[in-house]
């Protein structure tokens, strides 16, 4: 197993959360089965950026982002370079990430998934 340690987000954590996460699991898909409801507006295509997460540690465990994403990340609001799309960041056996949801995301109106 996995464990993803989310830190407090006012509106979609308060508390922040620590989850077990079995390996091959995307970052988005681990939130969101644990009621934490990260907007992913493109559905999990890799098309948009509001599911973007900054990876505070952990990061070089995560496989690099392939072009497509690396592309996308440039338009996400308070890019770092430990920035990953969480819906194709693949969480590895044994890792231990810290991640940070950023504050705001591109979309103007929040989806209703």
């Amino acid at each position: 197993m996995s464990q993803i340690v989310v830190l407090p987000h006012v509106e979609l954590c308060p508390e922040g959360a620590v989850l077990e996460v079995p390996p091959g699991k995307s970052i988005c898909d681990t939130l969101l089965d644990n009621g934490i409801e990260i907007e992913h507006a493109c559905e999990k295509s890799c098309a948009c950026t509001t599911c973007h997460v900054i990876v505070r540690e952990g990061f070089d465990t995560l496989e690099p982002a392939e072009d497509d994403e690396e592309d996308l990340l440039d338009r996400a609001w308070g890019l770092e370079p430990t920035s990953r799309l969480s819906c194709q960041a693949i969480v590895p056996e044994g890792a231990e990430l810290v991640i940070e949801i950023p504050k705001y995301s591109i979309n103007h109106a929040k989806e209703n998934h």
